[in-house]
């Protein structure tokens, strides 16, 4: 139990509420009661988070490969090993990676947990993804990340946590137009389209205020922009994304609800 008085135990927590589903112990009663409110109507829950983070180290390998060594990953979580910097700082010992999560908890475990290579540096902010400009504005960001070179941004399992009244597009275009060239953008999200009618509105009478589910045409729209190239399969399942790569055997998209998407930022 934390002692800091903004971390209210009472209420469920997207990361620690993904902290339980994936099998961690970083989570409270309301999170537990809510992860498992929605299991009982999305009975493959835990199978969907298990991808989301298949899907991140894929695309982290990917970004690392293609010598992109710094790295911004909203909405982290709780640490959940391998996590982001273990991955990049695997094939490039120097990367550098920012962590950024809105849960005061994650924050506690963040700085027990995420440590990095010494020719590296990675470091955590508390921020919100609703503010985009304050967490580029912040000092440890701009201490840690060059953004005249290529950054991988990671928007992993967070975009459906913001409502069209949160103006999604707005805030991937202050995050994009803030990247430069040969940056790319990683991001999943929660979709209706794998699961039968009568799950769906289960599912969202439980979230309809916390989340906004998104089908894979919705999810292309929020990319649609002349300075974004989708790259592999374009928007699909993550349970699709470069599968020979992916632990196996592979689960049916019907058991994964949720869509990925990579796209590299080019300036004319």
């Amino acid at each position: 139990m934390s002692d800091d008085p903004r971390i209210d135990t009472s209420v469920a927590h997207p990361a620690r509420r993904y902290d339980y589903l994936l099998g961690g112990k970083d989570n409270f009663e309301a999170d537990r009661r809510s992860a498992d409110e929605i299991v009982k109507r999305h009975p493959t829950a835990r199978l969907s988070a298990q991808e989301n983070r298949f899907f991140m180290h894929r695309a982290v390998r990917y970004m690392a490969r293609r010598g992109i060594r710094q790295f911004l990953d909203i909405g982290t979580g709780i640490p959940t090993s391998p996590n982001t910097h273990e991955i990049a700082q695997e094939i490039e010992p120097a990367a550098r990676i920012v962590y950024v999560d809105n849960d005061p908890l994650v924050l506690v475990h963040a700085r027990a947990l995420l440590t990095g290579t010494e020719q590296g540096r990675t470091t955590y902010i508390e921020a919100d993804l609703r503010d985009p400009a304050k967490i580029l504005a912040d000092s440890e960001v701009r201490d840690t990340l060059d953004l005249t070179e290529p950054v991988g941004l990671l928007l992993i399992a967070v975009l459906h946590f913001i409502r069209d009244d949160d103006d999604p597009a707005a805030i991937l275009g202050t995050l994009i137009d803030a990247l430069p060239a040969g940056s790319v953008v990683a991001a999943s999200h929660a979709t209706p389209e794998y699961m039968p009618a009568e799950q769906i509105a289960t599912l969202r009478a439980v979230m309809e205020r916390q989340w906004r589910d998104r089908t894979g045409t919705e999810l292309r729209e929020l990319f649609t922009r002349p300075d974004l190239r989708l790259l592999g399969p374009g928007i699909q399942s993550v349970a699709r994304w470069w599968p020979d790569e992916a632990p196996q055997p592979r689960p049916a998209v019907e058991s994964v609800a949720s869509n990925g998407v990579m796209a590299e930022i080019r300036r004319t």
